[in-house]
This record gives C-alpha cells, structure tokens and sequence, in this order.
C-alpha cells in the first residue's frame, strides 16, 4: 500500500494504492511531496530510518520467485514513473534524484566460501544523505576502503543486486560543503555497491571497530569547531572512543594542533586513508559527518542524539574545567569577576589594549586570565577566532563582542549572538563607530568605504572582506565602551 501526493493545479490531491501482492517485500513507506518546480519525488518515511532490526517475513515463497517479482516491480515503475528522460534512477520503486537511503536487508542464498561465510551472513545496510549542508553515507556488511581509488566498496548478495547494479554514489566528506571555494580542496570519494568480492582487492588491513571517513580539507583553521570538530563530536560519540577515524585530505599540523580533542573522541590513532598501499576492511562505516544544520556552531538534533550543551559538558569532563557557572557577586562581594580579552595579530586587532584592561580593572574586574573557563566575562573582536573559544565558557557567563565597522551585524549574529544562547550564554554587543576604525586613516572621508558599506558590498565577498575584515583594526573608545561593562556587571549580580 502506498500513500502518494501529486500536483493538481493549487490543491494537492492524497489516494491510495492496494497492491493484491502478497509475497514478502521490502518495508517501505512513500510519501511524495509538491516543489515549485512540480518534479515528483519519493522519500522514505522518518521512521524507516530508525529501524535497527530487520523483521523477516517468511511466505513460503522461494527467493528466486522473489527476486524474479521484485524484478519486474522495478521494470513496471520504471515505465511508470522514470520515462522522463531525466537522470533519476529507480531502486525498488523508489525515484533517486539528490538523495537516497536504502535499507538492504535480503537474505541471500548465494553459495559463499568458508571464508566469506560468516560476511556473507551478515546483513548489508546502506544510507546516504546527499542534501543540505553536509553529505554522508553510513553502511554495514563487508566493506573495504581503496585509497588508490578513493572508494568505499560495500559487497551486496545476489538478492541485492537490484539495488547495487550500476549505482555508486560521490561525495566529499567535508562538513561543510558550501563553504568550499574554488581554491578550498576536499577530495571526492564514491561509494559503490558490488555484487562479487573477485571483483575488488583483497583486504590487507582488517579492523574490528567502526569506521568515520571524513575531510580535514576545504577551511579548517580556527573555526574548527564549525567545520569539523562539533560535526565530528555528534557523529562519533555514542560509539564511546571504540571508533577508528579515517582522515582524508590529512594535515599533520592539524592533527597535532587538535591531537587532545581526537584522542578524547577516539582511542585509535587516526589513519590516513589516502596512503594507497592499503585496502582497510571494516563491518560499519560512516562516510562524511553528520550533524550539521542552518546555524553555526550548532548541532542537527534530527541526525544526532546531542546538543550542543551535551557537546560543553563533553569537553569540560575531558579537560577537566572545574568552573560550570559564572560568578554570581552579591552586593559587597570582595570577589571581583574574571574578564578575557581576546587580542589579535593581524587585522581587526585592538590598538588600546592596554586601556581597556584598565577600564576593566577600576571596575573591579580581576586581571586578565588565560584560562577561558576560569573567566566570567569574554571579550573579542567580530567575526574571528574567538568563536573557538566560547565552547569552554561556564554556564551563564557574558560573550561581549565588538562589532567592526562595515555591516557586519548580521554575520556577529549568525556566527556568535543565536550560538550563545544556545548554548546558555549571555550575549553583548558594542557596535564601533567609523572614528574607532583605523579605516579613516586609509581612506578620505568621503570615499565609499566609510559612507557607504553596502556599495562595497555589492562588489562581492572577497573586496567586502579585504577591506573590512582584512585592513581594519579598532581604537575602542573606553568611555563610549563603560556601559557595555557595566551591563556586563549588572548581569552578574543577576
């Protein structure tokens, strides 16, 4: 029985279909959805996806029948629904355009080797997201990993090789694929299906623990935490460290620099999955992340069990920050507040430092700690590294950050003010005026860039950002910026 929903003019129009078949087939449920552009597509049912046994159903029929019945349902549907000319494929009645999952549960009859006996009565499962922000594949039977091919091979028995046939999927691992450029690398893999184990290598390395594929391409600087560390940290964790990572597009300063936040997600040293002198054989791989959502800095609750609070708790358990709420002061409290400032190198970097610790000081705050978690207060330049670092803040603690000049508001938002309060910290803003941006000392007065940001804007990102994000640096104006620390200090006595 199916439920399908077609386009009709502007109304949507449900029936149902019986099928007088009786016989034993997959467990599927179609639902079939309206786009602007009137396509028709299938998506199986959430509820298919949390299946975590497979329930066979035995009518006595043999499993040549089956597969000869199931081969003619896909004959007809193809007729039915994939005469289009388009590129879409059909699998067991199903319409794959830009994602697919599939359950590959049949038992088969095929005569193994002693050897492939115990892989061969292994049930295959295979899934994949290829939408949104991040694709991923997760699958389980006798898998083997090619770096020389860059391809993931998943062996399928004769009953599934009208799903395997002819179909291979190519992704790249990366978490955050919207974000790569023309010169951001992250190397594409294919998972493919095959139906004979003589028609792939041999393994040379066999692994009893599942596998994680993922880039360590693409942007991966200081905003690890976005790209690939949270996506990571919610693909991993309810494996519990008994899981081998596999990195592609490896950067050994990288690994070093993150080596603890690896270690505390894995107890496997990581591999690199490009070397090609060896085929890696596992019985579960996930290839790519998962996690990732609209929101930076942020956890997908409909592909992961976690938050991104359980993601704080996680790392204040492993690095055993002992701080879990910020100071609370009580009027005559001797205790004085810790407050942060997060400096720069390079561009948007404070040129009075000095003066705002001062500021900060006659206001009774402690000096300056370089220990996030110890700190109540966290002050840091718009749009830069210091989004790595409210991860380690305590509960209830106060993000301050200066907005540089240029229209940068909605970005401070999206990547700093909705994560905050996701993650129960308290936010603030001090949005500069042009006469703290070092920029009039670049430009004349009345030139574009400091009259008119959005004309710059409409250039493109990367003049928008040599100018804004590249060449400016802030001269904070303390007395302009008191009240923003004083809000911050009344918060505290809250």
């Amino acid at each position: 029985m199916g439920r399908w929903l077609l386009p009709c003019s502007s109304h949507s129009v449900f029936f149902t279909v019986f099928n007088p078949y009786l016989g034993s087939l997959p467990l599927l449920s179609f639902r079939l959805s309206t786009w602007d552009d009137q396509k028709l597509f299938v998506v199986n049912d959430s509820s298919l996806q949390m299946v975590k046994e497979i329930i066979p159903i035995n009518d006595g029929s043999s499993s040549q029948e089956a597969v000869a019945r199931d081969a003619e349902m896909v004959r007809n549907n193809k007729k039915l629904i994939n005469d289009d000319g388009s590129s879409r494929k059909t699998v067991n009645g199903i319409i794959i355009e830009d994602s697919l999952i599939v359950n590959d549960t049949s038992n088969s009859q095929e005569i193994a080797t002693a050897a492939d006996a115990a892989a061969m009565d292994e049930k295959t499962e295979l899934r994949c997201n290829i939408m949104g922000r991040s694709e991923f594949c997760e699958m389980k039977g006798d898998i083997r990993i090619d770096g020389n091919s860059s391809t993931a091979f998943i062996v399928s028995s004769e009953t599934d090789i009208l799903t395997a046939e002819n179909t291979s999927w190519s992704i790249r691992p990366y978490a955050r694929k919207e974000a790569l450029g023309e010169k951001d690398f992250a190397r594409k893999w294919s998972v493919k299906p095959v139906t004979s184990r003589l028609d792939i290598a041999r393994c040379t390395r066999n692994h009893s623990v599942p596998a994680i594929l993922f880039s360590a391409g693409g942007y991966s600087g200081n905003f690890f935490p976005c790209y690939i560390i949270i996506p990571l940290y919610s693909t991993a964790r309810t494996l519990n460290r008994e899981v081998q990572f596999l990195m592609t597009d490896r950067k050994p300063w990288w690994i070093a620099k993150f080596k603890t936040l690896f270690e505390a997600l894995s107890r496997y040293e990581i591999i690199d999955i490009d070397d090609r002198h060896d085929v890696h054989c596992f019985h579960s791989l996930t290839i790519g992340l998962k996690g990732r959502n609209n929101k930076e800095l942020s956890i997908d609750s409909s592909t992961s069990p976690y938050s991104m609070k359980d993601f704080r708790k996680f790392l204040r358990s492993w690095y055993s920050l002992k701080k879990i709420t910020a100071a609370i002061i009580r009027d005559g409290d001797k205790r004085k507040p810790r407050l942060l400032i997060i400096p720069r190198k390079r561009s948007r970097s404070f040129t009075n430092v000095g003066e705002i610790a001062q500021l900060a000081e006659s206001l009774s705050y402690q000096d300056l700690q370089k220990i996030i978690n110890s700190c109540d207060v966290l002050i840091f330049m718009g749009h830069g590294a210091g989004l790595t670092n409210i991860v380690f803040l305590p509960e209830n603690a106060i993000l301050i950050q200066v907005v540089p000049f240029g229209m940068l508001e909605w970005a401070s938002r999206a990547s700093f003010e909705d994560p905050a309060k996701d993650m129960n910290i308290r936010y603030l803003d001090y949005k500069i005026k042009v006469e703290e941006s070092t920029l009039i000392q670049q430009y004349p007065a009345d030139h574009e860039v400091l009259r008119d940001p959005s004309a710059i804007g409409k250039q493109g990102w990367v003049a928008f950002r040599s100018i804004y994000l590249d060449k400016q640096n802030v001269t904070l104006d303390v007395e302009r910026f008191r009240p923003t620390l004083v809000k911050a200090l009344q918060l505290l006595h809250q």
